[in-house]
């Protein structure tokens, strides 16, 4: 019987990019081993030497930027310029954390008396992630710094869509001087993700677990890991509310909704997906939202089927009673596009608005008034992100009623290396980025003299 394989598509053309071989069981366990012996190793590096590591890292990204950026468009699809960008954010987060983490790790002094006591933050061993494809490069380097800084070891499952970007990961810290499986990626044929996952997150030499992906996804790496008693963190789906009150610069929120909504084609779990406007400036706000569809660069989606999905979702709510104001059809040609697309009149209930609508169409529902505003934009499971749009003072008094793990007040909802990044509800739980995020791989030990 032939090894199993994992081939990469096009997402622009719908024609084959490359074939993996995938790791067997044998290969498999040849990372753990790696790994976990790199990790007993990488404990006990200072830590400026750790933290040379991600500035090299971030040296060769910003060097291999338009090779790197290629490889993403040509696996996922997002225009080149956005995936130029992704590669210069991954090497600011590599900057952000070797600049920063010292303070960040540093032994924290607790007042106690005559004795003396600290907070230490100690290394938890190897850190299993498993990755989606729609940031292939940014948020594997987000996890990866944090864990690696904290004196961890990284090992990969990425998404099989963007196999090329995750083999190009291992080699670019490979390449700064990692020492040898300190991070590894796990090449896993589709089907076999399921009980792959499930054995490595069970092993005893994996101690903590890191996942960025869909709820059932989630869901089931949680349940997997709480069995086996490993520290979890999840960062899952979003349907991000953007509230554009009745005092906003309709023209600015607009134009930066259409930005939040759209960018990556609009896969990403921070875009913006609920728009919810005050009767006062509706028309003029979706007037001018529709306006700015004109400037999009059309991109495909990541896969046909993602691109089927999100066809259902419009067709159910526009057949519940949404309006369609422009869009709604996949574009005719080879590759997996779908119009830019905008809902009017969606309700709670309609498909578009209780289900995450990852692709690039937009729903807007009328409030009316700040009370029914906060109301709407916490009818749902998810608590990623919420973007809120008036007067500053008012909209942050709006914006503190809404469920949400970050509040960005007339600004898109964005992440940043000096900021922790994370949601509550269905969206999951523990942060990425920021002193938080580098905690999150550590032992926070109590230390007591007497």
């Amino acid at each position: 019987m032939s090894a199993p394989t994992v081939t990469t598509r096009s997402p622009a053309t719908g024609e084959m990019l490359a074939t993996y071989l995938a790791h067997d069981e044998a290969a498999v366990e040849a990372a753990l081993a790696a790994t976990y012996a790199a990790s007993e190793l990488w404990r006990g590096t200072p830590l400026e030497d750790r933290l040379a590591l991600l500035r090299g890292a971030g040296k060769l990204l910003t060097e291999r930027r338009e090779e790197y950026a290629a490889l993403i468009t040509a696996e996922m699809g997002k225009p080149l310029v956005e995936a130029l960008g992704e590669v210069d954010k991954c090497a600011w987060n590599c900057e952000v954390v070797a600049d920063l983490a010292p303070g960040w790790l540093a032994d924290h002094p607790v007042a106690s008396g005559a004795s003396r006591s600290w907070l230490a933050y100690e290394p938890l061993g190897v850190v299993f992630a498993v990755m989606p494809w729609n940031f292939p490069f940014w948020q594997v380097l987000r996890f990866a710094c944090a864990a690696l800084a904290a004196g961890n070891a990284a090992l990969l499952k990425h998404s099989p869509d963007v196999t090329g970007c995750a083999l190009a990961v291992e080699s670019l810290f490979a390449d700064a001087g990692a020492p040898a499986g300190l991070f590894r990626s796990l090449v896993v044929a589709a089907e076999d993700v399921p009980e792959v996952s499930r054995r490595v997150v069970e092993d005893p030499r994996v101690a903590a677990v890191t996942l960025t992906g869909s709820e059932r996804a989630g869901a089931s790496i949680a349940a997997v890991a709480g069995a086996a008693v490993k520290k979890t963190v999840l960062e899952l789906g979003g349907s991000d509310p953007f509230v554009v009150l009745a005092d906003a610069d309709v023209a600015a929120a607009a134009a930066t909704a259409v930005r939040s909504r759209f960018a990556n084609t609009g896969q990403s779990c921070v875009c913006a997906k609920r728009f919810i406007v005050h009767d006062a400036v509706a028309e003029e706000f979706l007037e001018r939202f529709v306006d700015q569809l004109a400037l999009l660069e059309i991109a495909p989606l990541a896969r046909e089927d993602l691109r089927d999905a999100v066809l259902r979702q419009i067709e159910e709510t526009v057949a519940q009673g949404a309006r369609l104001v422009t869009g709604g059809s996949a574009i005719d040609g080879p590759g997996w596009y779908l119009e830019p697309t905008v809902l009017a009149d969606v309700e709670p209930g309609m498909t578009a608005f209780d289900e995450e609508t990852f692709g690039p169409v937009a729903t807007i529902t009328r409030a009316r008034d700040d009370d029914h505003a906060v109301e709407l934009a916490n009818a749902t499971t998810f608590g990623l992100g919420a973007s809120v749009w008036g007067e500053a003072p008012h909209a942050l008094d709006v914006g503190r009623r809404i469920r949400s793990g970050a509040l960005f007040v007339n600004a898109m909802v964005a992440s940043d290396p000096r900021l922790p990044f994370g949601g509550t509800g269905r969206s999951g739980y523990g942060r990425e980025l920021s002193a938080e995020g580098v905690r999150e791989f550590t032992n926070v030990r109590t230390v007591y003299v007497a």
